[in-house]
């Protein structure tokens, strides 16, 4: 991927690395995520504007601490280094850092002591998140303090000619107050950048490679209605049309209508080839009986993967396979030190396809995230009820019927979980959700329908708020739309008596029950 600017961030093993490659890609500048461990011949021949170095979970005077080329600091091109990457930066520099006898983790007050170029026009005093057991103890020749809290009297420092920057807090996460401002005074004002990277020269720029690196070939898409696989599909077929074929596995797990709608719009509307495989009793059959979560998951993606291996085949000449891999994936393989800590469970995304398929790889979005992704779609013309897709597990409605999965099931939930979209969408409340959806519960409750007493199942309603997807809160609508989807779901969906509430934050809980 090429870019007029660029900036490097170097991840030295911070939950939040992805947070700061977002923010910079707020501003409109192009940024790059590598590991710490990239050689100064590599950054060098990068040509960055501007380095950024995470924060990380270990301390610079272990043996083992993460670290980078210390000619990094010699580049002549400005760093920024956040809470880790402000203690590495001083300790490489002739600092000291060392363990702090009061850790800060949470919320602190900071107080602007000096003006520079990266607290320019915000406030004298505002709040910051912490999260560190470390403090810089004496500065590096050449840095002064610039902001102090109650408990860290260097929580910015910097060295304005060398244009060498430390945070010991993180102005990534939305905790802290005025985070943007910092992000936007060291890119534009001390990096010199314009932010002039747009979605419109990505366009171009994606078109032209995809035509370079398949030449006369043909491609398969693996297309699966979300957001991502469209706007892969929309790139390829732009760039080498009809040597493009879709494929479209229909597992039976689907949300309701979604088949003739993927249908219509791509195959009707966009005139792509469409093969769409009607596998549903296959899935179903394999997943009979099954309650493990974990082994639902990867029998619905070796079925997958076997299903689309089969139909692949047919397609005379293809080479390469297009998928819609994104840049949170990217950085998570490509991370030095912020490896897997323990597997919550299986990725939701089986669309992911091996390599033992015998293709050559076409990812496309590989360098964006899902906000650019969709900004893409706009570009390209994707409608909107495609482009706001909300995300959708590869594994489908399984994840949302925690128990083993039957036909009956997955008509039941499919049914209330259009009714909550129906009526979330008609109190025009679609856009304050990250996700909407519809889960059935593994009990059944005592009513009361008509003069009958019923034993039925009960469907759980799930509303999700968050900006990222890593952390979440519970929505709660009005009470009039959630009676409305309560009566509607209960009337009009057989097998079903009761309407409750997911109230459940992320973390603890995950979005998906399963």
């Amino acid at each position: 991927m090429s870019a007029h600017e660029l900036v490097l961030v170097l991840d030295l093993g911070a939950q939040y690395t992805q947070l700061i490659a977002r923010r910079v890609r707020e501003e409109r500048v192009y940024c790059e995520v590598h590991p710490c461990t990239i050689s100064l011949d590599e950054i060098r021949a990068k040509k960055p504007a501007g380095l950024i170095l995470s924060g990380g979970p270990g301390s610079v005077y272990t043996d083992r601490a993460p670290t980078v080329d210390p000619g990094v600091f010699t580049l002549g091109v400005p760093v920024l280094g956040i809470c880790y990457g402000q203690q590495l930066m001083t300790s490489a520099l002739g600092g000291e850092v060392a363990s702090s006898d009061v850790r800060e983790f949470g919320h602190a007050d900071l107080t602007v002591n000096a003006p520079s170029p990266l607290t320019e026009g915000l406030p004298d005093a505002f709040r910051v998140w912490m999260s560190h057991g470390d403090k810089v103890e004496k500065l590096a020749p050449g840095f002064v303090p610039l902001a102090s809290t109650p408990d860290c009297p260097l929580a910015i420092v910097g060295d304005t000619e060398r244009r060498l920057y430390g945070l010991q807090f993180h102005p990534e996460v939305t905790h802290s107050d005025h985070g943007a401002g910092l992000f936007r005074n060291f890119l534009r004002g001390i990096c010199g950048l314009t932010g002039d990277w747009e979605m419109a020269t990505f366009v171009e720029e994606a078109i032209a490679q995809i035509r370079e690196q398949v030449g006369d070939g043909r491609v398969i898409c693996g297309l699966s209605g979300g957001v991502d696989s469209s706007v892969v599909a929309l790139l390829v077929h732009r760039a080498i049309g009809d040597r493009l074929q879709c494929i479209f596995v229909d597992n039976g797990l689907l949300r309701k209508d979604e088949v003739r709608m993927v249908d219509e719009t791509f195959r009707r509307h966009y005139k792509i080839p469409l093969t769409t495989v009607r596998a549903a009793d296959r899935f179903l059959t394999a997943l009979a009986g099954e309650t493990d979560p974990e082994t639902k998951r990867k029998t619905i993606g070796h079925i997958f993967i076997d299903v689309f291996r089969e139909e692949a085949e047919r397609v005379e000449g293809a080479k390469f396979l297009a998928q819609g891999t994104l840049y949170p994936d990217v950085i998570e393989s490509v991370s030095a030190f912020g490896g897997p800590t323990a597997v919550i469970k299986s990725h939701h995304n089986v669309g992911g396809l091996p390599e033992q398929l015998g293709f050559d790889l076409v990812e496309p979005l590989r360098f964006l995230f899902k906000d650019e992704v969709r900004e893409v779609g706009r570009v390209l013309g994707l409608p909107e009820q495609f482009v706001m897709r909300q995300p959708f597990p590869g594994p489908g409605l399984a994840v949302r019927i925690p128990t083993a999965i039957t036909a009956d099931d997955v008509a039941i939930l499919q049914d209330a979980d259009a009714i909550l979209r129906e009526e979330i969408e008609a109190a025009g409340l679609e856009r304050v959700y990250w996700q909407y959806f519809a889960v059935l519960l593994p009990v059944r409750s005592v009513g009361v329908m008509g003069d009958n007493r019923t034993y039925e199942q009960a469907v759980g309603l799930r509303l999700i708020e968050s900006t990222d997807g890593m952390t979440a809160d519970w929505g709660y609508p009005p009470r009039d739309v959630l009676r409305k989807i309560s009566n509607r779901i209960i009337n009009e969906v057989r097998g079903v008596n009761r309407v409750v509430l997911d109230i459940s934050s992320k973390p603890p809980a995950t979005i998906e029950w399963e």
